[in-house]
């Protein structure tokens, strides 16, 4: 079941990531798919949130996401 969950939230993912253009979009699609992720993964979702938040916000500036 969790490897389903982590699957569908996944391509969830990339399938909205054409859509988001600010840091902030980013910022809170990683931070919601980070806790995902996380709690799918039996960690700790806030930890995550916060990790995947950074990720999306600074994405664009490390030039992943352009």
């Amino acid at each position: 079941m969790r490897i389903r969950l982590l699957v569908l939230s996944l391509g969830a993912a990339f399938a909205l990531s054409g859509c988001l253009q600010t840091d902030t979009e980013r910022g809170l699609a990683g931070a919601a798919g980070g806790a995902v992720v996380a709690d799918a993964l039996g960690g700790n979702a806030l930890t995550g949130a916060l990790v995947g938040g950074a990720a999306g916000v600074f994405c664009d500036d490390a030039g992943i996401c352009r």
